[in-house]
């Protein structure tokens, strides 16, 4: 198949996803086109079948604002158009929805019809998508497509909660390349880290509000008065600065280490015992499935999807969004006896192994030749 992608370039989850998802299509034979404004940032274009469109935004002085879904659309038709591509597949309801449906629209006059899966990943329908100003502009994309996707139970039935949608909503869950995220002989980190066998927590976001970065560093606050340990917090954002005046506050700042973006995650989470995820809200949890799968128990919040992939008493533990007392507390029982610790470590591995690429993969390529099929159909109808 060729296979167009539309996401955001960015370390946030769904562009992650999407990009992790595009390289796994590549190497599996298909023809994967990435279309969007900047190079994705997991994107490793040494491959035969993986193209990069950017997408270029006029700046002309009568625009305000850019119109990137304009630009999006245009960039769209001409990639569908020249590569003859047979789906095209978008990340994240605003504004990629829309600007494939119009781009959809534009290609039926030159006599070309391609289908479109939309795939929901959080924000875009809990957060930015309820705003009324979207809302109507989302609630049409979505049932305009021709398939949809969501990335977790609980953003599906979110989703029916707060916008009338007619189409029918496959759930496909994130990932995870276990060749990649799996614990790594980091040792010498290890001890660099923590040179007196402290235990080390991590946390990894975007820093912003509904990720509760806060709550990470007062939770760690709380621990570290019964357990020696250091906190490592990656990532970078809004909240950035308040966390570190906060570990000022507390008298922390010694103990914790903000290492910013990092591409190499998977190092640091090898030499991690315990990971924090106190989110006001998540789709699915992408950060924690990766500390899962390099052997590391999550504490997080039981919001959105997290309970489908954080098992309470099993691979960590679950509290409600803002119990820092309650979270503290659950970290302090695993971190506190090496034989429960080394358990919980078995059991988030375990877990995560549910969510291999190789299983979920295939459930993506079945949906690309099902509404593919369905979109013949359509038009030979339509025809007869």
């Amino acid at each position: 198949m060729k296979i167009g992608i539309v996401c955001y370039p960015t370390f946030g989850g769904s562009g992650v996803v999407a990009t992790e998802l595009g390289k796994a299509l590549a190497d599996r034979g298909h023809q994967v086109h990435f279309v969007t404004y900047n190079q994705p940032a997991r994107l490793d274009l040494f491959s035969e079948n993986l193209f990069y469109h950017e997408v270029s935004v006029s700046n002309y002085p009568l625009f305000d604002f850019p119109p990137y879904e304009l630009a999006l659309a245009s960039r769209l038709v001409d990639v569908v158009r020249h590569e003859q591509l047979d789906v095209l597949h978008v990340h994240y309801a605003i504004p990629h929805a829309s600007a494939a449906f119009m781009a959809k629209q534009i290609l039926m006059t030159y006599g070309i019809y391609i289908p479109v899966v939309t795939t929901l990943h959080g924000t875009d329908i809990t957060l930015v998508g309820k705003d009324r100003t979207f809302k109507p502009v989302v609630t049409f994309s979505i049932n305009q497509s021709d398939g949809v996707t969501a990335v977790s139970q609980n953003l599906k039935e979110d989703t029916y909660k707060f916008f009338d949608i007619k189409k029918d909503i496959l759930v496909i869950p994130n990932f995870i390349d276990l060749s990649r995220f799996s614990l790594k002989p980091k040792d010498h980190f290890k001890k660099a880290i923590a040179p007196s066998g402290e235990k080390i927590l991590v946390h990894t976001s975007n820093f912003r509000k509904v990720k509760r970065t806060e709550d990470v560093v007062k939770i760690f606050a709380k621990v570290i008065k019964k357990i020696p340990s250091k906190l490592l917090m990656v990532g970078d954002g809004p909240e950035r600065s308040m966390c570190e005046q906060l570990c000022r506050d507390l008298g922390v700042t010694d103990n914790v280490r903000f290492l910013g973006k990092q591409d190499a995650v998977e190092e640091i989470l090898s030499v991690s015992d315990l990971f924090l995820m106190p989110s006001q809200s998540e789709s699915f949890g992408l950060a924690a499935l990766e500390a899962m799968a390099c052997k590391v128990p999550v504490i997080s919040s039981n919001a959105g999807g997290l309970p489908e992939l954080n098992i309470d008493g099993v691979t960590g533990f679950l509290k409600e969004p803002g119990d820092v007392e309650g979270m503290a507390e659950k970290a302090i029982f695993i971190l506190e006896d090496e034989e429960r610790l080394a358990k919980f470590k078995e059991n988030a591995l375990a877990h995560a192994k549910e969510f291999e690429l190789s299983t979920i993969l295939p459930k993506y390529e079945n949906f690309y030749l099902e509404v593919i099929e369905q979109n013949k159909a359509k038009l030979f109808n339509q025809q007869l």
